[in-house]
């Protein structure tokens, strides 16, 4: 899978301890617009995916957090690469932290499922939007995303999607 970009911010000691949290996320195209997760409180914009729980496939987690954020069933058959952003940075127990974050092309079903929000998705109100990359990149940059807008962890997500929704709108035209 093509590296999209990395976001190492050397700000660790390279040979110190680390953790390591893979995750994936779900590029879902619908008339020319993305399903988007967008959280309400904070309003900004995000794909759906999540963490890989160990013994599990990208296309098993990728079935999985895509139901459980948007209540949208992907079709496993359907799921192509995209490409992965690299993460690194110090983290807050362990000396560095790492993700990569694989980003791939699903189709989904006509079935919706209910959604299953963890507590904070809840919190913040995690809503399933159909939204092109231009418009939700935009909301990423300008809106005002409250008490997240300083934290480090949020911060470095916003951008990372950000830039792969800037991506997609000029690669695929959206």
């Amino acid at each position: 899978m093509r590296l999209l970009f990395d976001m190492d911010k050397k700000d660790y000691v390279p040979d110190g301890t680390k953790f390591s949290r893979p995750s994936v996320r779900g590029i879902i195209i619908r008339d020319g617009r993305l399903a988007l997760v967008h959280s309400l409180k904070y309003d900004y914009c995000k794909f759906p995916g999540g963490g890989i729980d160990e013994g599990e496939s990208h296309v098993e987690t990728l079935v999985r957090e895509v139901r459980e954020e948007t209540g949208l069933c992907v079709i496993p058959e359907s799921v192509r690469e995209y490409g992965y952003v690299y993460r690194a940075q110090k983290g807050k127990t362990e000396d560095i932290f790492v993700q990569e974050n694989f980003y791939y092309f699903c189709d989904v079903s006509d079935t919706l499922s209910e959604v299953s929000l963890d507590g904070y998705e809840a919190e913040e109100r995690f809503t399933l939007e159909y939204i092109s990359p231009r418009e939700a990149a935009e909301i990423n940059r300008t809106h005002s995303h409250g008490e997240k807008e300083g934290t480090g962890s949020f911060a470095v997500m916003n951008e990372r999607d950000t830039r792969v929704l800037e991506m997609l709108a000029d690669e695929l035209s959206l």
